[in-house]
């Protein structure tokens, strides 16, 4: 027998709550599970400790997709999370050894802070910019949208939505700070072209009746604050994040948005001006998800807060406890999904992440 009791029943999926919760519709009759995304090499860990691809045709050129659906139903996701259109946008980045115990074979890759591929009016017009309207819908999304089994749905994210994230990694932070001051021109044309771009992504998938979510994730601050100031934010990134929104309801979908850092300082904003549905990230060394459900949680839904840290370090039994707690305080009402604080990387221990899922599933039985 197993010692995650849950996976050895049926968990039955059901996208339409899912998305009723996201809108705090009331006590969902289950708990919902959501995460930004599971790094690969934990999929494939999922996957090959319980047989998940048994019984898949490897030679099928859908193969990966169809691991990757598994993967998500046994995790007990009601969704696929599937990227917009193929846009390419080159950038510089630096790769070094993955030292996590399921190893990244081509190691981890960061972006350079101090140089991007546009410091200049001259990078700009040279830069090899993507045509949204010439991009085709990504394969795997009208794959999805056909093959999905009826009882999930399509959470359009993946690469979506960069706005402030794309500024500091086309310019390079140092050089978005300097230029903030002295080529603000550039900046704010950089930040029109990437509005643009996601504009028109967004208004061909929403034509897509399987998808169901939009999740923008565009990281904005640090520990103690945003990355740069919330006048500019407020000019540079957050219109980008209000069109698609939008856009997004007046399709009848919700827009999440997964941001990391400390960014109290614009949550007004994004609540009351952008309109987000849901909010996504959270560190305890910012603040505990547990802490904002009689606030926040009642304008929007929170979704996961399972300190990535904690379940780093922390045995089984106080991943449990914590998951159980997590649950008492923000389940009631709706508008929580229980998953990671932020996502699940491959240095998470597997066991410790199972547990989590586990005690998830196990909750509304108490």
């Amino acid at each position: 027998m197993s010692r995650y009791r849950s996976f050895e029943e049926p968990f039955e999926l059901d996208w339409e709550g899912l998305i009723a919760n996201i809108r705090r519709a009331g006590t969902p009759r289950r708990v919902h599970h959501i995460e930004l995304y599971q790094d690969a090499e934990i999929q494939e860990a999922i996957a090959e400790r319980y047989g998940l691809a048994e019984g898949l045709d490897a030679g099928d050129p859908w193969f990966a997709h169809r691991k990757y659906v598994e993967v998500q139903r046994f995790c007990g996701f009601d969704y696929a999370r599937v990227p917009l259109v193929n846009v390419e946008m080159p950038l510089h980045k630096q790769a070094i050894d993955d030292t996590a115990d399921l190893k990244r074979g081509g190691g981890r890759e960061y972006q350079d802070e101090h140089t991007g591929p546009i410091m200049s009016w001259e990078d700009f017009e040279r830069y090899p910019w993507p045509d949204p309207r010439a991009a085709s819908t990504t394969r795997e999304l009208e794959w999805y949208q056909e093959n999905l089994p009826d009882d999930m749905c399509i959470i359009a994210s993946g690469g979506f939505a960069h706005f402030a994230e794309l500024l500091t990694w086309l310019m390079g932070y140092e050089t978005l700070c300097y230029s903030l001051f002295d080529q603000r021109d550039l900046v704010q044309a950089i930040a029109g072209r990437l509005t643009e771009i996601y504009r028109v992504g967004l208004e061909r998938i929403l034509e897509l009746d399987r998808v169901r979510a939009v999740w923008g994730s565009d990281d904005m601050g640090y520990r103690t604050g945003p990355l740069i100031s919330p006048a500019d934010l407020r000019e540079l990134v957050l219109p980008g994040h209000q069109l698609m929104a939008r856009m997004s309801h007046e399709a009848r979908r919700p827009y999440l948005l997964h941001c990391c850092g400390n960014i109290e300082l614009i949550m007004e904003d994004l609540i009351e001006v952008v309109k987000i549905d849901a909010r996504h990230s959270f560190e305890d060394t910012i603040e505990d998800v547990r802490d904002l459900k009689a606030g926040q949680g009642q304008r929007i839904a929170l979704l996961g807060g399972i300190d990535v840290d904690f379940l780093c370090r922390a045995d089984e039994e106080a991943i449990r406890s914590r998951v159980r707690d997590t649950l008492d305080i923000c389940q009631p009402g709706g508008g929580y999904c229980l998953g990671t604080g932020n996502s699940v990387a491959n240095y998470i221990p597997l066991d410790s992440y199972l547990a989590m899922l586990d005690e998830g599933r196990l909750w509304a039985r108490r």
